[in-house]
């Protein structure tokens, strides 16, 4: 850092001279500044229009899928019983009774002070006939529940007080073991002593001693169809839930009921009509967000005169092809058929529009062919915007790449410039501080040669 007193001897105001002189030095800089500006600017907005049309290549694609418009509805008579249609599902109705629900198997212990066993040692026989076995660090019973917890045998065992013991006046427990699964594979049998006690039949079954007692007995959730007909037939299911009671239809009971529930299943017209309209929709957003950015603005500069600043996107070629091709993806002819008659077209400003009437109409008489061009539109469109917005080797994306390769030799000329103006500033200084010593010589030999001619003249 120098320390520097413009003018001295010249006068001149030197730091503003050097200023102004690095200011035109440094215009080309300025110049590569203001494209680093412009040329971030139009990064971030083609990063965004990458985006939206990346979510447009997800979603096209999904649509293009046969599941996608193969929506259903199903519904039930009885507010106990809710069902849900899925892919494959069909119309169709169907009545049946609700017979039991499932549960899980809930056994208790007689009333105990501890474990009567040291140490505790508990055998559990599954419903499939596997067994495990669990020994407890104690004969509390508060470790036999821990134990029976940790070992992961499908049985939680919980410590419920039981009063007290009429003889001794000790607080008394009993543990209940329930099942963690519902349904017949949930149930089991709980044995004081080893597997190898349980095999040779010396075992003591917990339910064979004073008090204990089954609570609640396992048991499947189990409908009726055609209830009360020579054709009724008995569907069981572990849990609540029974799947495909009707292709691609689950149905959750809550009650059982001997009154008949009526399930029925029906197209879903709605859910169809909005995929459609999301596809539109997304496509609309791409347009709009380009024509933003393709705008061309007009203003007016200090001296009253029209300024026309151009948009981001106005003239790049990139963004108009993208634009025309996903465009015309979903506008084309399918097998010479305009999608317009099923409600999909083009508009005079260049977006696409989406007439649910006209679809609805359409898909009432015939949705097979509805679905199939709303399926092939989809696809056209899935395939041109990914040609946009391939991670890989999109154009839009590529365009990105080449412009960020831009920026960055930008940024590189930039930085050399600041080493180039710093060493022409130190000139500068350099040499008017020169300046100002060389002045100094001069007037000093100056006011020397002064004081001579002036003591000549007084001696002569």
């Amino acid at each position: 850092m120098s320390l520097a007193i413009d003018g001295l001897i010249s006068g001149l105001k030197t730091t503003d001279l050097i200023n102004q002189l690095m200011q035109a030095e440094g215009v080309p800089q300025t110049l590569l500044k203001n494209k680093v500006t412009t040329s971030t600017t139009y990064i971030t907005a083609m990063q965004a229009l990458n985006t939206k049309v990346a979510a447009l290549t997800d979603l096209a694609t999904k649509t293009a899928k046969p599941a996608a418009s193969d929506l259903h509805t199903a519904s039930s008579s009885s507010d106990k019983v809710t069902a849900t249609a899925g892919p494959g599902a069909v119309d169709g109705t169907i009545d049946f009774t609700v017979d039991k629900l499932a549960q899980s198997q809930v056994t208790v212990t007689g009333p105990l002070t501890q474990w009567p066993d040291q140490p505790p040692v508990l055998t559990f026989v599954a419903a499939d006939g596997t067994t495990k076995q669990v020994t407890a660090a104690s004969s509390s019973l508060a470790d036999v529940a821990a134990a029976i917890n940790k070992a992961g045998v499908g049985v939680t065992a919980t410590q419920v007080a039981a009063g007290l013991d009429p003889s001794s006046g000790e607080k008394v427990y009993r543990l209940q073991l329930s099942s963690t699964k519902t349904g017949s594979e949930g149930s089991f049998t709980a044995y004081r002593g080893s597997s190898a006690d349980v095999a040779a039949g010396t075992a003591t079954n917990l339910l064979s001693e004073a008090g204990a007692a089954q609570v609640r007995q396992a048991q499947d959730a189990q409908i009726t169809l055609w209830s009360g007909t020579g054709a009724a037939q008995s569907v069981t299911s572990s849990t609540n839930t029974f799947a495909d009671v009707l292709p691609g239809v689950t149905v959750t009971v809550s009650a059982a009921s001997t009154t008949p529930v009526t399930l029925s299943v029906a197209r879903d017209d709605k859910g169809i009509s909005d995929v459609a309209n999301a596809l539109v929709t997304s496509l609309n957003d791409i347009f709009a967000y380009i024509a933003t950015k393709q705008a061309v603005s007009t203003s007016t500069d200090t001296a009253g005169g029209t300024v026309v600043t151009a948009g981001t996107f106005t003239g790049d070629s990139t963004v108009r092809d993208a634009n025309q091709k996903l465009l015309d993806s979903a506008s084309a002819p399918i097998n010479g058929v305009s999608p317009s008659t099923y409600g999909i077209s083009i508009t005079s400003d260049g977006n696409m529009s989406f007439d649910a009437d006209k679809f609805a109409a359409a898909l009432a008489a015939d949705p097979e062919k509805v679905k199939a061009a709303i399926a092939t539109v989809a696809q056209r469109v899935a395939d041109a915007a990914k040609a946009a917005s391939d991670k890989y080797d999109g154009t839009i994306t590529t365009k990105i790449t080449g412009e960020q390769s831009t920026v960055k030799s930008l940024s590189t000329q930039i930085t050399d410039w600041d080493t180039r103006l710093a060493d022409r500033r130190s000139s500068l200084e350099r040499t008017y501080a020169n300046l100002e010593v060389n002045l100094q010589k001069l007037q000093s030999q100056s006011n020397w040669l002064t004081g001579q001619l002036a003591s000549l003249s007084t001696s002569s």
